[in-house]
């Protein structure tokens, strides 16, 4: 009898594991793509409907996970509009940010100390190396911005932010969906401009911040703008 508790026992803790370890899997795949259907997280995963789909209910009973409307080009089919899972707050939480208290109790010396113009030196001084790294790597992208975004977002997923570049009708969009310092950013927003700075560089145009995380928001996005066409150049009048 004994025997048979122990393995139900083991076998339960096995199963629990399991899940973890898949949950764990989702949140990475939701981290790095910013949002995703339970259909392509199940492709992605080799699961069922069923079975992401128990997953992701937990996620979703445990707030670790939202979802958000698809947005269709065009006419929609009917049925129900498709839902994409989206990573919380409190699901980023699970990635790590590290030593954010001492990153702040230092700031705060700084800033008690220099003002905000020191602040935001040590903030320059910080991005520099990454500046340098990220500079290495889009080397042969060329001179589009466009290209350079994309190549920039590589750059960046490999330092830990899971950023991806797009093309939109208004040029392009950088969307960065982890931030290392985020919990310290929330403060001292001096950290997301030196960012900012560092990507309008790379990228060779000037770029405009729309969201941040460690402003409440779910992705950072940086607008690239695109070249200017024909009929945005106003007409210039040259009869009297």
């Amino acid at each position: 009898m004994k025997t048979e508790v122990l393995i139900q026992t083991g076998a339960v803790a096995s199963a629990s594991a399991s899940d973890g370890r898949t949950r764990d899997r989702v949140a990475q795949l939701l981290l790095e793509r910013g949002a995703a259907t339970a259909a392509e997280l199940g492709a992605q995963l080799g699961l069922s409907p069923a079975a992401i789909r128990k997953h992701l209910d937990a996620m979703l009973a445990e707030q670790l996970v939202e979802t958000r409307e698809v947005r269709h080009q065009g006419r929609r089919g009917r049925g129900r509009p498709a839902k994409a899972f989206v990573l919380t707050a409190a699901g980023r939480e699970a990635f790590p940010h590290f030593y954010d208290g001492i990153a702040t109790a230092a700031l705060r010396w700084i800033a008690e100390r220099g003002g905000p113009e020191a602040v935001s030196e040590f903030a320059a001084a910080q991005v520099a190396a990454l500046e340098e790294r990220c500079r290495q790597a889009i080397c042969e992208a060329g001179d589009d911005p466009i290209k350079r975004a994309e190549a920039l977002a590589e750059a960046l997923t490999a330092e830990g932010y899971a950023a991806n570049a797009t093309t939109i009708a208004t040029g392009g969009q950088l969307c960065q969906h982890h931030c290392p310092v985020a919990h310290v950013a929330a403060e001292f927003p001096q950290l997301c401009d030196a960012e900012t700075a560092v990507i309008s560089r790379l990228i060779g145009t000037h770029v405009q911040r729309l969201a941040t995380i460690a402003h409440g928001d779910g992705v950072c996005t940086t607008h690239i703008p695109g070249p200017a066409r024909v009929n945005d150049v106003p007409t210039v009048r040259t009869d009297t």
